[in-house]
């Protein structure tokens, strides 16, 4: 055994660390490769976990799609698959509409004021005082009825003189015609007697004439306004002492601009509407046109004639006035059936349970509808939804007929 610098070292002491050191070492080295087994072990288990997910997703998806693809679709998709396989057999689900003939015209739409078919103010010829008044406020009277009378007393006394210088006349004529013939009188004294008698019985229907015109009577059948006199009152020539108004037909006075002068003619059908009555329309005809156009608005005047039973309408009345023109018989399809293909309509008509397609020609619209002047037939029935899944000849299968088309608007 030695001493060095104050240490006591022998064999043994050097052995015993060294083994320590060994044994320490060995120790670590086994728990690191029990540490990289357990993570290899892990990581081996993480991925086998994972594939097995992954299968089981794809398998689930794949479950998935096959049930999808089991279900059964909606009634648009059942539609659009029938649709889809037309061409081998199936029939598309489309809305028809049968086509029928209708009439069709133009319309002219124009501002017109109510007049009475005959409106008079009912006056007196003479002046005299009133004496009795036959009618009441609103009243329908009959063409020669009295209206009223005015004071006759003088008329009738100048009547009764006339009658009475007329008969002595006569006399005279009578006897003397019997005198002619002994020359007791020539035959100048005769012509004079008999020109004064002629005279006298003209006095006689001058009176009588007088006397008539103290009673006003109604030169029409008709309806009288207010009462503008009372008993006693001074009438004049001009005097207004009521209105009569012949309402049973309408006269209805509108200006339609020259640029339609070619079209209008008498009997043209007319309808009018106004504010006071909603909803209601008054029918009637052009009855005639003015000799002259208008310099300053370049419109003709047209009146049209409406019966006006009811007396409902009234002179003076603000009418909408709506003039059909160019009157014809048309067929009227609806706009959705149609398929525009640049300057061109196509359409697709049902024919022996298969859609054909048909190029057609078009006339005038109204709203939703549209005329066709040619390439189609009254009775036919044309696609008007479900032309975009329909393929030319495929087989098609009618759900629900659409409306008949008719006429409503103008164009």
């Amino acid at each position: 055994m030695r001493y060095s610098g104050g240490l006591l070292a022998t064999p043994f002491v050097m052995a015993d660390a060294r083994n320590i050191v060994t044994a320490v070492s060995v120790a670590i080295a086994l728990v690191a490769g029990g540490w990289a087994f357990h993570a290899t072990q892990r990581a081996h288990q993480n991925v086998a976990a994972g594939g097995s997910s992954g299968a089981g997703d794809r398998a689930s998806g794949g479950a998935d799609t096959e049930r999808h693809r089991a279900q059964p679709a909606s009634p648009g998709e059942a539609v659009a698959s029938v649709g889809a396989r037309s061409g081998l057999g199936g029939s598309v689900a489309v809305i028809a509409a049968t086509i029928r003939t209708e009439r069709l015209a133009s319309q002219i739409n124009a501002l017109g004021t109510a007049r009475a078919n005959e409106a008079i103010e009912v006056t007196s010829k003479t002046s005299n005082l009133v004496t009795a008044v036959r009618f009441s406020d609103g009243q329908q009277v009959q063409k020669g009825q009295v209206l009223v009378e005015l004071d006759s007393a003088q008329a009738r006394a100048d009547l009764a003189a006339a009658e009475a210088a007329s008969a002595e006349s006569a006399s005279q004529v009578k006897r003397s015609r019997e005198l002619i013939d002994t020359r007791v009188i020539s035959e100048s004294q005769f012509e004079q007697l008999e020109a004064t008698m002629k005279a006298n019985v003209a006095r006689v229907a001058a009176a009588r004439s007088h006397v008539n015109d103290t009673v006003v009577r109604a030169p029409f059948a008709g309806r009288v306004g207010l009462r503008r006199v009372s008993v006693g009152s001074l009438v004049n020539p001009g005097t207004t002492i009521t209105t009569l108004d012949d309402l049973s037909v309408i006269k209805v006075d509108f200006a339609v601009p020259e640029n339609f002068l070619r079209d209008l003619r008498e009997g043209l059908k007319v309808t009018a509407t106004a504010a006071a009555f909603p909803g209601r329309e008054f029918a009637g005809r052009v009855g005639s046109l003015d000799s002259r156009i208008d310099p300053v608005s370049r419109s003709v005047t047209v009146r049209a004639h409406v019966p006006n039973t009811d007396l409902a309408l009234k002179p003076g009345m603000f009418l909408n006035v709506s003039l059909a023109r160019d009157e014809h018989d048309a067929l009227m399809v609806p706009e959705a059936a149609l398929m525009p293909e640049q300057s061109r309509q196509f359409l697709f008509v049902i024919e022996e349970g298969r859609a054909v397609r048909r190029e057609v020609h078009i006339g005038r619209r109204q709203p939703g509808r549209v005329e066709v002047v040619a390439g189609l037939k009254a009775g036919e029935q044309v696609i008007v939804e479900g032309t975009q899944k329909v393929r030319e000849g495929g087989t098609v299968r009618v759900l629900e007929p659409a409306a008949p088309t008719q006429s409503t608007g103008s164009t």
